[in-house]
């Protein structure tokens, strides 16, 4: 019922921008939890940011200052504003949905993110 489909990943120069979205759908997505995770080549999976359905935002410490979540509820979806994007930036960026009630997490297929001169 739930699907999440990410865009926007691409190539960018240290010190560039990029935006991504994660187009939400289903009928849970004003109730639901949502976050950004990123994974590069021999790492573990990180948290980025998260956005609850109230609106609280939280963020990693690494990106902090740079990154900024929001969420558009008209249009079921989430955004992550990667700004002064540096090299230990590269990954696959997954967004996350996990309904506030039930707990449950769904995942997104993740889109690239290459920064390099």
């Amino acid at each position: 019922q739930v699907q999440l489909v990410e865009s926007g990943g691409g190539l960018v120069r240290p010190g560039g921008s990029l935006t991504l979205s994660c187009q939400v759908s289903g009928s849970i997505f004003s109730i639901s939890n949502m976050a950004w995770h990123r994974q590069a080549p021999g790492k573990q999976r990180e948290l980025v940011a998260s956005v609850s359905y109230g609106g609280i935002t939280n963020y990693a410490d690494s990106v902090k200052g740079r990154f900024t979540i929001s969420r558009d509820n008209a249009k079921n979806t989430v955004y992550l504003e990667m700004n002064s994007l540096k090299p230990e930036d590269t990954a696959v960026y997954y967004c996350r949905l996990q309904h506030d009630i039930t707990r449950v997490n769904y995942w997104g297929q993740g889109t690239q993110v290459t920064v390099s001169s």
